[in-house]
């Protein structure tokens, strides 16, 4: 298990991550989702060992990365979001580089090369120069270095950037695959590539945790402020009256005219979605007005990303409020000057 406790980081007077904490269970891939400049990659660093947090724990399979950073450090694979790679290098030697600074031994050094080539599906560029490479398959070299040693936490930041849809479906499937002996974290701004490979979501904003569950539970919760879509044929005034007074329906957002006393709505529904669509469908046709088309907005990650990452943060006491204002520091905070994502 990896577990973050409490981890905080300014740059400066600047807060670039307030405070979280979450855990990563064995076996799990956990999506890190967050907008530009949320703090994602200042807290991945961290959690790698890479840059140092201003206060907090990160505690990697019972190692304290603070206090003993080499045997912490032996657990983790990192793929930055700018792969580590050396352009002079050729693939194999870059590879064997990283294994000789992972102590990977000398005698399993080659088939230990041979494995990483073969997952990322690089043999054929093995020989070349690493700056003579595609973006695609720098990202992939600098995915295989990250498998080198076989760590047990895995960290990904963006690790389909650059790639083909062949190359990203062939790494979502190895992503999957690194689940049954490892714990992956994995960020994406790729909704639709989170949902399809991560256990559960931390989604984090300015900071600030705002989520972290199962995309399962998260898309339930949003479902009860989703979209209506009905479209009637018969008296505009008469269909827009119903469904403003149906119990159910939160808002009505939009009418067009399509010709032919044919009425689209859009209406904002809270509630049951489906048991007010009935209730809606039944009350309408009761009133001889027909029915067309009708449909409800499926709740996705996308919905419950974009609602969430837009709520104001509540303070949740005066201490909040005066951190941000007179913020605790350390020494090694005042030479950090440069803020990440």
């Amino acid at each position: 298990m990896i577990t973050i406790e409490n981890l905080t980081k300014y740059y400066g007077n600047n807060k670039a991550v307030n405070n979280i904490s979450f855990t990563i269970n064995d076996n799990e891939i956990l999506g890190f989702l967050g907008p530009n400049g949320a703090g994602k990659s200042t807290t991945m660093n961290m959690i790698a060992g890479y840059l140092p947090m201003t206060s907090g724990k990160v505690t990697i399979f019972g190692s304290d990365i603070s206090k003993d950073p080499i045997k912490a450090k032996k657990n983790i694979g990192y793929l930055p979001e700018i792969p580590p790679v050396y352009p002079d290098m050729k693939v194999t030697e870059y590879l064997s580089f990283c294994a000789g600074i992972k102590q990977v031994p000398l005698s399993k050094r080659k088939d230990e090369i041979k494995r990483v080539l073969a997952l990322l599906k690089i043999e054929d560029v093995k020989g070349k120069l690493i700056r003579n490479l595609s973006k695609g398959y720098k990202q992939r070299v600098g995915f295989a270095q990250a498998l080198l040693g076989d760590p047990k936490f895995i960290i990904l930041d963006e690790p389909t950037v650059g790639l083909d849809p062949n190359q990203v479906i062939e790494v979502r499937k190895l992503i999957k695959e690194l689940k049954k002996d490892h714990i992956v974290i994995f960020s994406s701004h790729i909704l639709s590539e989170v949902s399809e490979v991560c256990d559960r979501v931390v989604i984090i904003n300015k900071g600030d945790i705002r989520a972290i569950d199962t995309i399962e539970n998260l898309e339930s919760t949003f479902s009860s402020s989703l979209s209506l879509h009905i479209k009637v044929k018969g008296s505009k005034s008469k269909a827009a009256s119903i469904i403003e007074m149906t119990d159910g329906v939160k808002e009505l957002l939009s009418i067009d005219n399509e010709g032919n006393d044919i009425y689209a709505f859009t209406v904002q529904l809270e509630g049951d979605a489906e048991e007010i669509q009935d209730k809606l469908m039944a009350d309408l046709l009761q009133n001889q007005i027909r029915i067309v088309e009708v449909y409800t907005d499926k709740p996705n990650l996308e919905n419950v990303f974009i609602d969430l990452i837009n709520r104001p943060v509540q303070k949740e006491s005066l201490a909040d409020l005066l951190d941000e204002i007179v913020p605790e520091t350390t020494d090694t905070d005042e030479t950090d000057t440069k803020e990440e994502d």
